[in-house]
């Protein structure tokens, strides 16, 4: 509420122009304290559960977070309603390379989501998710009604539904999985009936069904079933969700000690410096670390809805929303799925998982976050 010296609850007055460096001092700088808190355990997680693996995951670590925080800094000082105007272009290149990627892709794991230069490897999926989020506050923000048609709904499934069909064909239904509480999450800030909310469930469980039918390749609706039955596949499909386990609970209060966890040390945790690094964490730091990492997410999400919550543009509530919703999914799904309450799938652990493109585009999120706070004082 805007009083009468001109601030906004007592904060700053609102200048006309561009924010001044002064305007630095107001931004919610605890979401990258946050971030960089996690980054840092991430790191040295990645050094103990790769320190077996014959390859220097953890050098290449720092060299991703390093590239992230350039690409932070970078996207920080690009106003984002520039790169709203810029929306169409990036995600028709999102949907050129998810495209691209079928036909001259390196294949991992199973699924054909990487191009490959030498060593290095990007996945153009998850910079497809930040294009999917701009594109979606582009036409949102630019709406006049309170409340969405199914018209406007429906535009915005759309927008969503090409990328994630791209990435559900390589097949990587984790990563198409992604875009769901993005757009859940930016249509419920936008404006939806609940009528149409219950709708788009039962429309949920008719494309899940037909997912399950015609969608997943062999091994994947093997996951699911060990997911609902891990004993009866314990050496296959179950090993994965079994060995997890063992490591959570061998953490027990305070964790056997860094670099001194079994399950990892002794190499029989698969995927343990991607997909299963909380497993790591949670063996080697027990339920005191564990819980110290869900604090620093907590802080994280605390901090960005912070953000969005004083935003004085549209487009900034959305674009904070939808990034901020996939984070969420993201750390709840993998947190869900170490303890076997989910099925297995590729979805990392933000900021903790070793990963190239993943950390980038982490770090281009919080980006555009702190921007949207940062530009406060404009975008109104």
């Amino acid at each position: 509420m805007r009083s009468t010296s001109g601030s906004i609850s007592g904060r700053l007055p609102l200048p006309e122009g561009r924010p001044r460096l002064a305007h630095l001092a107001s931004v919610h700088w605890g979401l990258l304290a946050s971030a960089l808190a996690l980054a840092l355990v991430g790191l040295a997680v990645v050094r103990s559960a790769s320190a077996e693996a014959g390859v220097d995951y953890f050098s290449r670590q720092i060299v991703w977070m390093a590239l992230g925080l350039a690409g932070m800094l970078f996207i920080f000082g690009f106003d984002y309603q520039r790169l709203l105007g810029l929306a169409p272009l990036l995600y028709t290149g999102a949907l050129v390379a998810l495209a691209a990627v079928l036909a001259v892709g390196h294949e991992a794991g199973g699924a054909v989501g990487w191009f490959k230069v030498g060593s290095v490897s990007l996945q153009p999926s998850e910079f497809a998710k930040l294009a999917t989020a701009l594109m979606i506050t582009r036409y949102l923000a630019g709406l006049a009604e309170r409340r969405l048609g199914n018209r406007q709904i429906l535009a915005v499934i759309a927008l969503a539904a090409l990328p994630m069909l791209l990435t559900a064909v390589e097949p990587d239904l984790g990563g198409a999985a992604m875009f769901v509480p993005m757009v859940g999450g930016m249509l419920l800030v936008a404006g939806v009936r609940p009528r149409l909310l219950v709708g788009a469930a039962l429309a949920a469980l008719l494309v899940a069904a037909l997912v399950w039918n015609f969608g997943m390749k062999d091994y994947q609706r093997q996951r699911v079933l060990t997911f609902l039955a891990p004993a009866h596949d314990p050496l296959g499909a179950g090993y994965h969700v079994r060995q997890s386990k063992i490591a959570v609970g061998s953490g027990q209060l305070t964790g056997r000690g860094y670099m001194q966890g079994t399950q990892s040390q002794l190499r029989f945790l698969p995927a343990r410096h991607t997909d299963f690094i909380l497993a790591v964490l949670a063996e080697e730091t027990g339920f005191l670390g564990v819980a110290t990492v869900l604090g620093l997410y907590g802080a994280y999400l605390a901090s960005a809805a912070a953000v969005a919550g004083r935003a004085r543009d549209r487009a900034g509530i959305l674009l904070v929303t939808g990034l901020t919703a996939t984070f969420a999914f993201h750390v709840v799904y993998n947190a869900a799925m170490v303890i076997g309450l989910v099925p297995v799938t590729g979805i990392p652990l933000p900021f903790l998982s070793y990963g190239g493109s993943f950390t980038l585009a982490n770090w281009v999120a919080v980006g555009l976050i702190l921007g949207v706070d940062f530009r406060r004082y404009v975008n109104r």
